[in-house]
């Protein structure tokens, strides 16, 4: 390649284990602790998940200039995908449904299917708990594209039903709240406060560490109906606010003291993965996190309409996954309904059986795709226990990170490598710890823990769904899931820099560190409650994403593009030849509602090819 952006991106921090991780034992395939013998399932295993060990090695490898021969095809297939998340589960379910006889392999590097919509189980007492290890929820599904929402009918779900599944008033019949643990070094003492927007505000503000300029700034930014752009029209104040950080409006429109700043420097950043300095004012409202300050400058808006965010499984869109998969290899996934797809267990022995019309074939990177001499056929070539197989199909969906494409379609035109190569994906983990109750919140009168300046952002509690037989944590003497999030954040680099950065300080944190800082963390909040972490933490996994989030457009640094077709992503996403291209990365867009709209667009492509 002529552009060394894509290399760069996948090697910072991830040389470590390339090499020996070729000829992978069982334990590197994520599988640590599990006898072989045992039944495979994924989703019970703990510690360092997500993008686990034996699942980059090879691709890292492919991109420091390892190859593999392209051997005689041992299988045919109408069509191949790349990826087997989301996007790519749905490109294979788009194009069953439009040619039912067609013979479809999806192939994924991962132990697991659903890419970032992962599951994580757990049991105590007897019980299962659920949680989320990465994509969370069908966020706002009224506005999903056409073809996304009849997908989600297709499959089984309706969405209605999560109005009586999902708990909304659960934590409020508590009375719990959101607190903040505010860090020595910016407030002169570590003290967690409760009750961030639920207390009067002069009641509030005299709990916390702050000055006495920062309190009267908090409550007059909170209280106050201010329009620090008067005179400008709505479209002026947008124009302007959008090339202005969230930083600079409260140090500059709203004037707050310095430690307000430092207050919410991180209070976004599980959303935007950055902080406040790099994330535009006009976006702030579009997230639901109480920050304040705009309400009365612009006319509120939200990427989530008028949706309640409450269409949530207990492990997230891996149920999506589930359905999808369900819909591909019903023997892998018994049932019928949305209900039972997140209490029946999974037969990972049926996702690959010869003589499915449909199959899914996990711990297998692919290394190489190229089209035939006579470009009648994609060859596929991929790695699984360090050996090398290709399969050839009559067309190919990539539904894999579009940032790798380029090494493994060389063949590409340098132009569209340049396109895919641009969208720098966001790391970061969801970390779940399970704990015998949430006794301690509730005595603090809280479900939401925000640190000022710690390891982890947060930790919350877990989303109060019940559906089908699972039934949710309804009282704080049930067993919970917490959920803990960390996002690298430092003030060395700015725009995709600081996330090459974190991908390095990812990979090269140890799964003991996580649990320190759990630990660590949790004890902060809670111990004045009786929660003791020694005692109480029962589990933790750390869902790892190196190449988390899809890059998204609204970060300052982003140029104005002329037209649609000009976008990075959309010259990189197109059609070549028999090859077409999804992920969620191909819409810059970190979504579901995207995954599956580019699923069906590259079905559609691929169909057109001929």
């Amino acid at each position: 390649m002529s552009d060394g952006v894509t290399r760069r991106d996948f090697l910072n921090g991830m040389q470590l284990a390339i090499g020996g991780a070729m000829l992978t034992p069982w334990d590197q395939l994520g599988l640590r602790g599990v006898d072989p013998a045992a039944e495979y399932y994924p989703p019970a295993l703990t510690g360092l998940r997500g993008t686990h060990d034996g699942a980059w090695e090879t691709m890292h490898a492919r991109v420091s200039g390892k190859t593999w021969p392209v051997g005689k095809p041992e299988e045919q297939y109408d069509l191949v995908v790349v990826g087997g998340g989301i996007s790519g589960l749905s490109a294979a379910h788009l194009y069953r449904q439009r040619r039912p006889k067609a013979r479809v392999l999806v192939l994924d590097n991962h132990d697991d299917f659903g890419g970032h919509a992962k599951r994580n189980e757990f049991t105590i007492n007897g019980q299962t708990r659920l949680g989320y290890g990465g994509t969370e929820s069908i966020d706002t599904p009224s506005a999903y594209s056409a073809v996304a929402k009849k997908l989600l009918v297709d499959v089984g779900i309706d969405v209605r039903k999560f109005y009586d599944a999902f708990d909304q008033k659960l934590y409020d019949s508590y009375g719990l709240s959101k607190s903040i643990v505010f860090d020595r070094e910016n407030f002169g003492q570590q003290k967690m406060v409760t009750g961030y927007w639920k207390k009067p505000w002069d009641e509030f503000v005299r709990e916390t560490p702050l000055n006495e300029q920062a309190r009267r700034d908090l409550v007059r930014i909170v209280t106050e109906k201010v329009d620090y752009l008067p005179g400008l029209s709505a479209a002026e104040k947008h124009r302007r606010l959008s090339k202005v950080s969230y930083e600079a409006f409260l140090r500059d429109y709203a004037k707050v003291d310095p430690q307000l700043i430092e207050m919410y420097r991180k209070w976004g950043i599980s959303f935007w993965c950055v902080g406040i300095d790099e994330v535009p004012a006009t976006s702030i409202q579009s997230y639901d996190g109480d920050m304040p300050g705009l309400d009365h400058t612009l006319i509120r808006s939200s990427t989530r309409g008028d949706d309640p965010y409450i269409f949530h499984f207990p492990d997230g869109n891996a149920s999506v996954a589930r359905l999808l998969v369900r819909s591909l290899v019903p023997a892998a996934m018994p049932g019928t309904t949305m209900e039972d797809v997140v209490t029946t267990r999974a037969r990972y022995a049926e996702l690959d059986r010869s003589g499915n019309p449909a199959r899914v074939r996990l711990n297998s990177t692919v290394v190489g795709v190229r089209h035939t001499a006579d470009q009648k056929a994609v060859d596929v070539t991929y790695v699984t226990r360090g050996q090398a197989h290709t399969v050839r199909a009559a067309r190919c969906i990539l539904a894999c990170y579009n940032m790798a494409i380029p090494y493994l379609c060389p063949e590409l035109p340098e132009q569209q490598k340049k396109g895919l190569a641009y969208g720098v994906k966001v790391p970061l983990t969801y970390t779940k710890v399970l704990v015998p109750n949430w006794r301690a919140f509730a005595e603090l009168k809280t479900n939401f823990v925000y640190y000022t300046k710690d390891f982890f952002k947060q930790v919350e509690l877990d989303y109060p769904v019940s559906i089908g037989k699972y039934k949710r944590s309804q009282t704080p003497d049930e067993p919970m899931v917490l959920h803990m999030c960390y996002v690298h954040h430092g003030s060395g680099h700015k725009g995709p820099e600081q996330w090459r950065e974190g991908r390095r300080r990812l990979m090269t944190t140890t799964f003991q560190t996580f649990e320190h800082h759990v630990r660590d963390q949790l004890d902060q909040a809670l111990r004045g409650a009786g929660f003791d972490a020694e005692r109480d933490i029962k589990a933790i996994t750390v869902n790892r994403w190196p190449h988390g989030y899809a890059y998204e457009s609204e970060m300052l640094w982003e140029p104005e593009w002329k037209s649609e077709r000009e976008k990075p992503w959309v010259v990189g996403r197109q059609r070549f030849g028999r090859i077409a291209i999804a992920n969620s990365d191909s819409a810059a867009a970190a979504n579901t509602n995207a995954a599956i709209t580019q699923g069906a667009r590259a079905v559609d492509e691929t169909l057109g090819a001929g």
